[in-house]
């Protein structure tokens, strides 16, 4: 492969370096900020050597290559239209916010709320794979639930959580444009040892404090995901509104000062308590649905969840998972989008087994691969939406699977794994593994039964 001739080549059906606004790349596929889209020839960018498909989505045209070759094809592309790093887009302003402008209000919602998570995830993903190991520690008997190291393991298991509105606290205000400390701040605030910590405890009952003829409920917000996104927001407006308007001589000391107070205030008053109410109200929603509609749900999510992907809607569901996950003590949601992806990845398999074409067949086993590890992109875009049929037959096998794992109430000690890593936080790996062979088995064997037509290149 000629990583030079592709970037070149690549340029050119993109329609010229002036067409190119702003570009990045991921860990399998360039991100491009187009001027004109109308301008790009995807049906010859699909056929270049190592492309595995192409999409427009979330404002951005996407070019996928897989994981090793997107590095290699962007150092040779970078250059060619004006970018020296992955780190420094073309233009001026961030290769994200380029993105942005280019997003419909509601794609843009999502899209802000999946920038304030991703960075998260990790923290919430080793605690759920700690809870995890406790859990069959407990089950097993293998340590004294007493013992010095079980109530380590529970700490530390615990302490993501208990401090998660000082996690979104920092990751909020930098999205929303404010001091990323001063969230922090906000955050601890939140959480401050002098309110009742709320967490793990059914009966907490705290105390109410008189402040000017206000009762202010003296109950924390550990644990909690949407009264600090609402407090942080207003912070941040708060913080750019003050440093308009103080003088830059006193603007280090006097814009932190004030926007602390007045966030604070505002925090405890007002809108930490009314996210309490939304936050509670979203969870009793999806409880009820869960509970009462229960395989049928999950037969509708597990189907429609790649075609939610589809418009990028999924990227706010970070917020939703992480809220559920807090107030039901596991995340029901994401075994379900587990069904979906994995059924992707049988859909694909079942096209390298049955297509003729070179290309394609060494396009869709490293990309079934993929979708089994959790990223789905290659076999969406690069197989199964080409094909349209697989793409149907994958939805088959998400409804399934999806069905299933409700049956059985699977739920994770996490969020943002799915496919095969999300054993390592599946609170009943073997109800989620008979799940994953449904979907994996219901979309191959739906996709050679439904057929597609044959591409003649």
């Amino acid at each position: 492969m000629n990583h030079q001739e592709i970037a070149e080549r690549l340029v050119e059906l993109l329609g010229g370096k002036d067409n190119i606004v702003s570009a990045t790349h991921c860990a399998t596929r360039l991100r491009l900020v187009i001027e004109d889209e109308g301008q790009i020839n995807k049906e010859e960018i699909e056929e270049l050597d190592g492309v595995k498909g192409a999409f427009s989505s979330s404002g951005q045209f996407q070019v996928i290559f897989g994981t090793g070759t997107v590095n290699k094809v962007f150092a040779k592309f970078g250059p060619l239209v004006g970018v020296t790093s992955d780190e420094e887009p073309k233009s001026t302003t961030s290769h994200n916010e380029v993105a942005k402008r280019k997003m419909n209000p509601f794609a843009r919602f999502a899209r802000t709320l999946s920038n304030i998570f991703v960075p998260i995830i990790p923290a919430i993903v080793a605690a759920g794979m700690l809870m995890g190991l406790l859990g069959m520690m407990k089950t097993y008997n293998w340590v004294d639930a007493d013992s010095g190291l079980f109530i380590l393991l529970d700490m530390f298991s615990s302490a993501s959580f208990i401090i998660l509105p000082i996690l979104i606290g920092f990751s909020a205000a930098k999205e929303f444009g404010g001091n990323s400390y001063l969230g922090a701040v906000i955050g601890g605030i939140m959480t401050h040892p002098a309110l009742l910590n709320p967490w793990g405890l059914s009966d907490a009952q705290p105390e109410t404090l008189d402040f000017l003829g206000f009762g202010v409920e003296m109950l924390g917000y550990q644990g909690t995901v949407i009264p600090v996104l609402l407090t942080v927001y207003l912070m941040a407006k708060i913080e750019k509104g003050l440093r308009k308007i103080v003088p830059n001589v006193v603007d280090l000391l006097l814009t932190p000062f004030l926007t602390v107070i007045f966030t604070g205030f505002i925090a405890m008053l007002v809108v930490g308590p009314l996210g309490r109410i939304l936050g509670n109200g979203i969870t009793t929603v999806l409880d009820v649905v869960y509970s009462t509609a229960g395989p049928v749900a999950g037969l509708l999510f597990g189907g429609l969840y790649s075609t939610i992907v589809l418009t990028g809607v999924h990227h706010s569901f970070h917020a939703i998972e992480a809220e559920v996950l807090l107030a039901a003590g596991g995340n029901y949601l994401l075994p379900i989008w587990a069904m979906a992806n994995v059924a992707q990845g049988g859909a694909t398999l079942a096209v390298f087994f049955k297509t003729k074409n070179k290309k394609i067949k060494g396009i869709a086993l490293p990309a079934s691969v993929s979708a089994f590890l959790g990223i789905t992109e290659p076999a969406i875009f690069g197989v199964n939406l080409r094909y349209r049929r697989p793409f149907i037959g994958a939805a088959i096998g998400g409804a399934l699977g999806g069905a299933y794992v409700v049956f059985t109430q699977v739920m994770a000690n996490g969020i943002g794994l799915t496919g095969i890593p999300m054993f390592a936080i599946a609170q009943d790996p073997l109800n989620y593994g008979i799940g994953f062979l449904i979907a994996l088995a219901g979309a191959f064997v739906a996709t050679l039964l439904l057929g597609w037509k044959e591409e003649t290149k």
